[in-house]
């Protein structure tokens, strides 16, 4: 499947496409936020993959269905993000992030800590 991967940086991209390996999708990384003004950029993906920064309104959605999206991906645990009674009707799948791992969010926490403490920032 061509996914459309907004919102991403250099050091995202390794990441996903080591996951990626064993599925084969082919992904396209875009640095641009998904939005109502750059939703044209993902005509032609079935899915795109967007991250808590971008605004999937319904006139992104309308764009992305008119040009063959049916597939959101989010990078996030939350979807306040996203028109969901707007993707519905549209007939879009959205999925998530279920939920983050505690230890990653224990690590993430003192790794704050102590930049704070080392004035590392």
């Amino acid at each position: 499947m061509e996914i459309a991967v907004f919102d991403t940086h250099a050091y995202e991209r390794e990441a996903l496409s080591a996951a990626n390996v064993r599925h084969r999708h082919r992904l396209t990384f875009l640095e641009p936020r998904l939005t109502q003004e750059t939703a044209a950029l993902a005509v032609g993906f079935r899915a795109v993959c967007s991250f808590v920064n971008d605004r999937i309104d319904a006139a992104a959605l309308a764009t992305l269905h008119a040009g063959g999206t049916r597939l959101i991906a989010l990078r996030s645990a939350g979807y306040n993000h996203v028109d969901l009674a707007e993707a519905a009707r549209r007939g879009f799948t959205v999925v998530r992030v279920p939920e983050y791992s505690p230890h990653a969010v224990a690590e993430h926490t003192l790794a704050l800590v102590l930049t704070l403490n080392r004035r590392t920032h």
